[in-house]
């Protein structure tokens, strides 16, 4: 919105032209996401616990986790109204990758929500049905790859980019429909499956939004794109300003959610993160950096992925409980110290991630 209010005035004052710099803008959107978010996590919580939507904890879990029923949760509200205002505020509105992913935020935003109501508010242990739930989110994954498929950007392409390989691009053709579902139901699902404990998912998670700031910006960059030897997708960096409102977002929503957390993000936050960064990852053409730069959201899927398997399979567990990390908690080791380490293992998957634009 400030971009079409105000960088026409550049003519008049030359002030203005600072506006047509996406880094401008997307500097921006990480403080105007950031100051939305402290102004209002306090009156959300507060409306939270008076609207009573706790927390429930698992019988079967760790002890320590008692202590947080009745904690609010449903907080991903929070990110997606700070995420949601700075990005129609600093974004160019005429690029349709950003209402692209904007929709697919919001669809399963909305996903989450209706779960996290009908367990929270209406008291069903299940929540919304599995069948419905994966039916929607695949039916969103399809329409996205399939508009993307049908009506293509120019410069876009359904070929794969392999990290650490500049010259292997498989063209998957029609089958880049399906890709694009399975990218973005399996990353949502994922970050949801890490949502476990305080500020757990959402460290990786910034880490994985600051890391996919700087690719959508590469990626949309004629001149960098072609210098690193990546594909250069027309309008995609118009994306790194939506990243840097997710990045912006989650930082003032870890506020709140370090330990001891004050306030959950629920399904509502989980689901729609996990499906925004899948949905840049696929308009970008780095789909497959998700498996490095969303490690632990890979980590964590798999232990669920071997648990449930081996126990249907003979009867026998993995793990003492999954996913992975509640593992760890049963084993003994402190909720502060799992938390920090796995962030410290995303900073480290980061950076690994980054060095691919040059290791090709």
């Amino acid at each position: 919105m400030l971009y079409h209010l105000l960088f026409p005035l550049h003519k008049t004052f030359i002030a203005f032209n600072v506006f047509r710099y996406v880094t401008f803008r997307t500097a921006g959107a990480i403080l105007t996401a950031l100051l939305v978010s402290f102004i209002l996590g306090p009156y959300l919580i507060r409306k939270l616990e008076e609207l009573q939507v706790g927390q429930a904890i698992r019988d079967d879990g760790p002890q320590s986790h008692f202590k947080k029923a009745g904690t609010p949760t449903m907080g991903g509200v929070l990110i997606l109204l700070a995420v949601f205002l700075s990005t129609l505020l600093w974004a160019n509105l005429q690029n349709r990758f950003v209402w692209l992913v904007l929709f697919a935020t919001a669809w399963m935003g909305l996903i989450g929500f209706i779960d996290d109501y009908l367990k929270v508010i209406r008291k069903s242990s299940k929540g919304l049905a599995a069948r419905y739930k994966f039916g929607w989110e695949i039916l969103l994954g399809l329409l996205v790859g399939g508009y993307l498929y049908l009506y293509p950007v120019d410069a876009f392409t359904t070929k794969l980019a392999i990290p650490f390989f500049k010259r292997v691009m498989p063209d998957l053709g029609w089958f880049y429909i399906l890709f694009v579902m399975l990218v973005i139901v399996g990353t949502s699902n994922a970050v949801n499956l890490t949502d476990g404990l305080d500020g757990l998912a959402i460290g990786p998670f910034i880490m994985a939004a600051a890391t996919y700031t700087v690719l959508a910006y590469i990626a949309g960059h004629a001149a960098a794109a072609k210098y690193l030897q990546v594909l250069f997708v027309k309008g995609a960096s118009e994306l790194t300003v939506f990243c840097g409102a997710m990045v912006g977002a989650s930082l003032g929503f870890l506020w709140f959610n370090a330990y001891p957390a004050q306030v959950f993000m629920g399904d509502v936050g989980s689901l729609s993160l996990g499906a925004a960064l899948g949905t840049v990852a696929v308009l970008i053409k780095n789909e497959l950096l998700l498996l490095i730069v969303g490690g632990i959201f890979v980590i964590e899927t798999i232990s669920v992925i071997l648990q449930v398997s081996s126990f249907k399979a003979t009867g026998r567990r993995v793990f003492r409980m999954a996913p992975i990390h509640h593992h760890y908690e049963l084993n003994g080791l402190a909720e502060p110290k799992i938390i920090v380490r796995f962030w410290i293992i995303s900073f480290i998957l980061a950076l690994i991630s980054l060095t691919t634009l040059k290791l090709r």
